[in-house]
């Protein structure tokens, strides 16, 4: 078991320890005093350089680890190795389109599919990408060029940075059919029965979608800013849209009407 230098989360504080790290296993120090089997974790979440790992045990066990990145790698690629989680050889290609262009150096590689209960994992040799189920927009089985063939893949659509990146996953055809149901299933909460919304609610939805902001929105389908508000308050209550930035509407004061006269005196003057 080799000893590895990180941040740990306790009792409400970041403190950094010596974590010992084996192929089966991560054991912590005192304070800490714990121990971690990697079969016994059962989900893994990575938010910038901090890696959130949730394990069974009575009760569950929540880890918040930070480190350089040489340590994160290691600590993920054992732990999606030996979790408990859906997986499956495959060949996967993400990012493969963003923003509706295909993503610079984009190119197939080997590895594994790793579904844990919060993301979908796609690990390589060289790649340890993860994608929240939160941010997946779609999960479609479709065609795809592949060294002059169009072959069956499963393309993954997901908001990255409020833009839709695609990812690619190929594998035999029947296997591939079992990942799409296996990730429609794991995302159903998602799903909408589609009348939720009236149609000018929808029409703002694809307006925000495209990049619109709230008044020319307000100009395109010719709407009040009170009624826009009312719509935004409702997707905003079926958590399709999230609010990000406030706009303030201002009206002038008595001071302020008088410095804009006297503003104005002087510039005639």
């Amino acid at each position: 078991m080799k000893e590895v230098p990180l941040k740990i989360e306790h009792d409400g504080k970041w403190i950094v320890v010596k974590a010992g790290v084996g192929e089966d296993r991560i054991s912590f120090p005192a304070p800490v005093e714990k121990e971690v089997l990697f079969k016994s974790v059962f989900d893994l979440e990575e938010k910038k350089n901090v890696l959130i790992i949730s394990a069974k045990g009575t009760p569950d066990v929540i880890l918040r680890i930070a480190s350089v990145e040489k340590v994160l790698v290691i600590l993920k690629r054992l732990i999606l190795a030996n979790c408990n989680a859906y997986r499956l050889m495959a060949y996967f290609m993400s990012p493969a389109i963003r923003g509706g262009v295909l993503a610079k150096d984009a190119q197939w590689e080997k590895g594994s599919i790793v579904v844990v209960k919060t993301g979908i994992w796609f690990v390589s040799a060289t790649k340890q990408i993860s994608i929240p189920l939160l941010d997946v927009a779609a999960i479609d089985l479709t065609k795809r060029d592949v060294q002059g063939k169009q072959t069956d893949v499963v393309r993954i659509d997901h908001v990255d940075s409020g833009e839709v990146v695609s990812s690619l996953v190929l594998c035999p055809l029947s296997t591939l059919q079992v990942l799409v149901n296996f990730l429609k299933d794991t995302t159903k909460g998602m799903d909408m029965k589609g009348n939720e919304l009236d149609a000018v609610a929808q029409q703002v939805a694809m307006l925000v979608y495209s990049g619109m902001d709230s008044h020319a929105i307000e100009n395109m389908l010719n709407i009040p800013h009170k009624q826009l508000d009312e719509i935004y308050d409702r997707i905003i209550q079926l958590e399709i849209a999230e609010v990000i930035t406030i706009r303030r509407e201002v009206q002038l004061t008595t001071k302020g009407v008088r410095y804009i006269s006297d503003a104005t005196k002087t510039q005639t003057n």
